[in-house]
């Protein structure tokens, strides 16, 4: 997802997110059953893997400004551990060791550093990838629609002080999601699709170590 800040997992998403052609249904936790029980399949899903990798592609849209999109793959361990890797930019990378997250920019050759807990109010959207999501703690007012067999879940932050204001999640019968889309207060969308999932592979602890590249100069992001 161009230049961003250490926090680019939801403020560019954010910073990674219901209309239909029948009128959505709001939808709330003691009156859809429907909706507790995929909210709860999901969480099932996610919550329990301890491993995860797959392919991502996400695309950046603000008003007056033509599209970005950027694409890679992306590897998770728990606790708190993940690479992003781009292949379009080539070299970018955005990982977390479980203490610190880095963002490099291979343009800029600069590696921008800040801590695991300064960016976790921003990650909710994608917490599902930590094995963290708990939908109503994190979010409100939920509709639901459908997309031919898979299912649009749309919902608010519960917290108003964050870089978003809505978010939707295209989740398929096996309580796989497939697409996060993530609204900021300005209108602008950070949509991520993601494909060839697998859950539980093999990954070694070195994955997430984090190696400055060469030439590259390590700086503290500002607080």
């Amino acid at each position: 997802m161009a230049n961003r800040d250490v926090k680019p997992l939801v403020k560019r998403w954010f910073a990674l997110c219901l209309v239909c052609l029948a009128p959505a249904a709001a939808a709330d936790r003691n009156a859809s059953p429907n909706l507790d029980q995929l909210l709860h399949a999901v969480e099932q899903r996610y919550n329990k893997a301890q491993t995860l990798t797959l392919s991502f592609t996400e695309t950046y849209t603000a008003s007056r400004r033509p599209s970005q999109t950027e694409s890679g793959v992306l590897a998770l361990r728990k606790p708190g551990r993940m690479r992003w890797d781009y292949s379009t930019p080539s070299g970018k990378f955005f990982l977390s060791d479980g203490k610190a997250v880095y963002l490099f920019s291979p343009d800029e050759r600069k590696v921008e550093k800040s801590s695991l807990k300064e960016t976790e109010d921003t990650r909710a959207p994608l917490a599902f990838l930590l094995g963290k999501l708990n939908f109503y703690k994190e979010f409100k007012r939920f509709t639901l629609r459908p997309e031919g067999a898979n299912t649009w879940i749309t919902a608010e932050p519960n917290s108003d002080a964050l870089p978003y204001s809505q978010v939707e999640f295209l989740v398929t019968p096996q309580a796989q999601i497939r697409r996060v889309r993530v609204t900021a207060p300005d209108h602008s969308v950070i949509d991520y699709a993601f494909d060839q999932e697998k859950l539980n592979p093999p990954l070694a602890p070195a994955l997430f170590a984090f190696r400055l590249p060469a030439g590259s100069q390590l700086v503290e992001a500002e607080r």
